[in-house]
């Protein structure tokens, strides 16, 4: 199982590697500024949003200016609207100059993940069915991303490839069948949740009289997910997946499914609009 606190901050060496992008061999237009000179700063947003990533956000100050002073106005996870101001900073002009575009990519896609899954968490609210992300996140970022996913509502599926698995087409195809499959990955003795991928009412049969304890139903209508939940119903969970939009997320649940996975939740990303106003001075 995740640890919810997976990803809530950055890992040793993640925000060097973020401020390298940046800096190369240093920022020469924050040379202009004085080394000594002190700043203040606000970084506020330009449009509704759900607060994630603060960790994220302070490490890349506090790795530029570790006697950096951040106050947050807004809590991680709380929402709000446009103009306000999400916190303040003092500290090393030439440190928040330098960081402030890394702190606010950083804060801004983050962000923007979590709003998108509190969107669709409140979708599906009184469903009984829980909305999934993927494994279709930035390179990089993918325990940052699951873990706004978990911020704004929604839950992770697995990590990687080594924390489940999911059977799908070709690995059907190479085992020889759904049964082969199955029995192959129980012999693995690894101790993950399996899952099993159909296609179909007739292969969803097949993965019920193997034995899978969770199916993933691929590109299933409404009524052929009705009548799946009807044929599974005590015999296994059942998670759909596949051109699942906001719009349709709710009829989906409707259904009586268990889970829902979402790629969009974290590929279709729209970072919110922020922006860091720096004041110069004592």
């Amino acid at each position: 199982m995740t640890d919810r606190s997976e990803g809530q901050r950055p890992e040793p060496g993640e925000i060097e590697r973020f401020l390298a992008e940046d800096l190369g061999d240093g920022d020469l237009t924050a040379s202009i500024v004085p080394a000594g000179a002190l700043a203040t700063a606000v970084v506020v947003t330009r449009e509704a949003m759900v607060l994630c990533g603060q960790e994220w956000f302070a490490a890349v100050f506090q790795h530029l200016d570790p006697e950096v002073v951040i106050h947050w106005r807004v809590e991680e996870g709380g929402e709000c609207g446009p103009g306000t101001e999400l916190c303040s900073l003092r500290g090393k002009a030439r440190a928040l100059l330098t960081g402030e575009r890394t702190g606010l990519n950083l804060l801004q896609t983050l962000s923007g993940t979590a709003s998108t899954a509190r969107a669709y968490a409140r979708a599906v609210a009184g469903t009984g069915a829980t909305v999934l992300d993927t494994r279709k996140t930035l390179p990089g970022l993918r325990k940052a991303q699951k873990y706004a996913v978990r911020c704004g509502g929604c839950r992770n599926h697995r990590m990687g490839l080594y924390d489940g698995i999911l059977i799908k087409e070709n690995h059907i195809l190479a085992a020889g069948s759904i049964a082969r499959a199955l029995a192959a990955a129980k012999a693995l003795g690894a101790e993950v949740p399996i899952e099993v991928e159909v296609e179909s009412l007739e292969e969803l049969g097949e993965a019920l009289a193997a034995g899978a304890e969770r199916i993933l139903l691929d590109n299933f209508t409404l009524a052929e997910l009705r009548q799946a939940v009807a044929v599974a119903r005590g015999r296994a969970e059942l998670e759909v997946s596949g051109n699942v939009t906001l719009d349709t997320l709710r009829q989906v649940a409707e259904t009586g499914v268990d889970y829902i996975s979402v790629g969009a939740l974290t590929k279709h990303l729209r970072a919110v609009d922020l922006s860091m106003r720096i004041v110069i001075g004592p």
